[in-house]
């Protein structure tokens, strides 16, 4: 009988075969079809609430009401992202992002069949909730299948294909637009159900649920037996002992909300909470959402010209995203981070300034230079915080605390996307080119937090982090260690000296 919960024996094959080394990448390539789905609804939305066509069918009153469209679908997401804290220890990992993808699905219908402002709120509210549980959902699976030396590059896999669906979403969006049919991005909005729906599926039968989940349940064997597929018979062994230790380690502690909200836990939320944060703050969303505005400004009239250059948005998205698959892992997170905000800050500086120019200068054909800095934006975030806001999070927090910290950061990355995607049209009216002047000061403070305040996690494994952040003696001085460490010691004296 079917279980919400994954209760599936997962059995050594009967004929022993060489470990697929690709079989990670494969894992983790087809479940960052969640972060498809969250790249798409960055991408389409923009473009949408832009469209001369859907505001004559729509009527939103003012900006407001246009940045409302927008950000209510964070607020869906932000709750989305707080429940993984529960449903991925209680269910599983694979199984939350199922659980979401029926919700996307839900919420896509919803949006393709709106006729009024409050019906396309309901579903992108709805839709955020299962994209806010596949953006948390992703990079803790993936934290939790990857090698110490992989995890980057995993989430690296994650971005890129994230990006795709920017792409899809750019192109997609510009094609349809092209159509005389006025609800064209009805069909860009319902073309999110297919993803969801293979997402869904797969994570239902074949994805190997999390080898750390299955030790935390108890079914040990099974977890063995995950880990073999994964890494190989060699290291299967030695990283189940290590699991097992942490999990008797940290048992310890009784794990509960308040728990992530007091020292020394407090620090790590505070560490995972702000490098979400700060991934919204710098601007990636204000041009993402608001890209064809941005050309606008910068004196580009022309509103097919305009769309292309946003289509261009995608596609360099895209071919960045390549670069930390391949070379995020080789330096420290803190190494990428400092080197692209401050590409990010000077790429703002940019905006800000072709921006001011068109104002002087409207008509001026030095007005399209403006395009360039969008694209470098992106390129620099694509290999510092387009990656490490996810990867940091999802690998900081102690094993039985992960779920809880990822969703509590990723909450912290919906909230400031919605405050970014609410606010970014009315301070762009209120201060025109200011708006990016505020972005690039944004940036001088990321970068402070980063260099004096987070930790280089760089080929840790994720049972070395408790080391890494001080807390063995935290968990070994909780509740109840004393009595198991008597309870240990009095095993092994009746058991005697080189016995298990």
């Amino acid at each position: 009988m079917w279980s919400l919960k994954q209760t599936k024996l997962i059995l050594p094959s009967p004929r022993p075969q060489e470990p697929d080394p690709w079989y990670v990448y494969k894992l983790a390539a087809f479940v960052s079809l969640g972060a498809l789905l969250f790249g798409y609804d960055q991408g389409v939305m923009g473009m949408i609430v832009a469209d001369e066509r859907w505001k004559d069918l729509m009527q939103p009153a003012n900006s407001w009401v246009t940045g409302a469209v927008v950000s209510m679908y964070d607020i869906g997401c932000f709750v989305g992202a707080m429940s993984t804290g529960a449903l991925a220890d209680l269910y599983g990992r694979e199984r939350l992002l199922a659980f979401s993808s029926v919700v996307c699905i839900v919420g896509a219908v919803i949006q393709a069949g709106s006729y009024t402002i409050p019906q396309i709120i309901i579903g992108r509210v709805v839709l955020g909730l299962g994209v806010g549980g596949c953006a948390a959902g992703v990079p803790l699976y993936q934290s939790e299948i990857a090698p110490s030396t992989l995890r980057g590059r995993l989430i690296g896999i994650e971005q890129m294909i994230l990006c795709t669906g920017e792409l899809i979403a750019f192109w997609l969006d510009y094609w349809l637009g092209l159509l005389s049919t006025p609800d064209w991005w009805r069909i860009a909005l319902a073309v999110q159900v297919f993803p969801a729906l293979v997402l869904g599926l797969g994570c239902c039968t074949w994805v190997l649920p999390s080898p750390r989940w299955l030790v935390a349940q108890g079914r040990n064997e099974c977890a063995h037996e995950v880990l073999v597929r994964l890494h190989g018979q060699d290291i299967a062994e030695t990283e189940l002992k290590q699991i097992q230790e942490t999990i008797r380690l940290e048992r310890h502690v009784k794990v509960s909300w308040t728990r992530m909200l007091k020292s020394p836990i407090l620090r790590l939320t505070v560490l995972g909470c702000g490098i979400q944060s700060f991934q919204q703050t710098t601007g990636t969303n204000s041009i993402l959402y608001y890209t064809p505005s941005l050309f606008e400004k910068g004196g580009i009239t022309d509103p097919q010209a305009a769309n292309l250059a946003t289509g261009g948005v995608g596609i360099a998205l895209f071919l960045s995203s390549w670069i930390p698959v391949f070379y995020f892992d080789r330096l420290g997170r803190k190494t990428w981070l400092q080197i692209g905000t401050v590409g990010m800050m000077l790429a703002m500086l940019g905006i800000a300034a072709l921006q001011r120019r068109a104002e002087e200068h409207p008509g001026s054909s030095g007005n399209y230079i403006i395009i360039v800095f969008p694209y470098l934006f992106y390129i620099f975030f694509n290999v510092s915080w387009g990656v490490a806001a996810w990867t940091y999070p999802s690998e900081i927090f102690p094993l039985s605390m992960r779920a809880k910290g990822n969703a509590l950061s990723t909450s912290a990355n919906w909230a400031s996307c919605y405050l970014v995607a609410q606010i970014s049209p009315v301070l762009g009216d209120a201060i025109g080119w200011g708006l990016y002047v505020v972005y690039a000061l944004i940036c001088v403070v990321a970068f402070v937090f980063v260099r004096f305040a987070l930790v280089e996690t760089k080929d840790r494994s994720l049972e070395e982090m408790n080391e890494l952040f001080g807390l063995e003696n935290y968990f070994a001085a909780g509740e109840g260690a004393k009595d198991d460490h008597v309870g240990l010691l009095e095993e092994e004296r009746l058991l005697g000296p080189g016995r298990e």
